[in-house]
């Protein structure tokens, strides 16, 4: 199963909070964008957090120097994860690591614009980076630039670590993203363009959870009381009725002696046996459509 992450790009602050609550109860982790935290700052952060405890909060700082210092603010107000470029110093990564290890949170390493993002996730991963973020970016997906490549990449390293997936993801590639190895699937624009934002996160969800099957199935879940129902019918029946009688015995029918006939009695002739009533059987109800 994967987890779903709803982007909160907006600059308004109360539009924000409105949206969240839409989508708070169909998605696992609602993050505060970069331009979203930039404009709006920690309070926001600390609204969410109370309004929304049921939810885990991502705060995307994008942080690319002081590590440590930039995101223990943050952790303390009540984020489960921060952000910090995979571009950056090995240092700063390693701060913004050690100082989600403090508060018990996750750090995760945004892997946009990295160069040779195979040898960075390798380093990072060593460093103890919680979450590896295949990213493109709203200008790389302006280009045609999708995550699939990376994401692929990032997978067959098998090191362990969550992969969180952003960019241009929506319904219609929620399954192709979770299948090539995401753990985290990141829909922004997929859920805050739609007409019902709910809606749309609870399909996505449904999908990176895996009960999208049974959800479009409409109502196969149904159809299981009719099948138990007939089974219990078919062993009532069995059980209290519906056993075969066992054929009786046909007479012995004497054949008369004539005058010619031998001192001995001619052979019984037997009488054909009485034919078994057939059991009754019950038919089962015809199961629901």
């Amino acid at each position: 199963m994967a987890q779903t992450q709803m982007a909160l790009d907006s600059l308004d602050f109360d539009g924000t909070v409105a949206l969240a609550a839409k989508v708070a109860p169909h998605v696992d982790i609602l993050e505060i964008g970069t331009p979203c935290i930039k404009h709006n700052g920690i309070k926001l952060l600390e609204v969410l957090r109370a309004k929304f405890p049921n939810n885990k909060i991502l705060v995307d700082l994008k942080t690319m120097d002081a590590g440590f210092y930039e995101a223990e603010p943050f952790y303390k107000a009540g984020a489960d994860i921060c952000t910090v470029l995979g571009t950056a110093d090995l240092g700063t990564i390693k701060g913004v690591i050690d100082v989600a290890n403090k508060y018990g949170k996750k750090a995760q390493v945004d892997l946009i614009n990295v160069a040779d993002k195979k040898a960075r996730t390798i380093e990072v991963a060593k460093l103890g980076a919680h979450i590896i973020g295949v990213h493109t970016g709203l200008d790389q997906q302006a280009a045609g630039q999708t995550p699939f490549n990376d994401l692929s990449m990032v997978a067959a390293l098998n090191l362990g670590v969550d992969i969180s997936v952003a960019g241009g993801v929506k319904a219609g590639t929620t399954q192709q993203v979770k299948d090539a190895g995401a753990t985290i699937i990141v829909a922004g624009a997929a859920i805050y363009g739609a007409t019902d934002p709910a809606v749309a996160a609870a399909e996505i969800t449904a999908i990176a959870h895996g009960s999208a099957a049974s959800v479009s199935a409409g109502g196969s879940n149904n159809f299981l009381p009719w099948v138990i129902g007939a089974a219990v019918l078919v062993l009532l029946f069995t059980l209290l009725g519906g056993k075969k009688p066992e054929a009786t015995e046909a007479p012995v029918v004497a054949a008369p002696v004539t005058a010619t006939a031998p001192a001995e009695a001619m052979p019984a002739e037997v009488a054909p046996a009485v034919e078994a009533a057939p059991a009754e059987t019950a038919a089962a109800p015809e199961a629901a459509k």
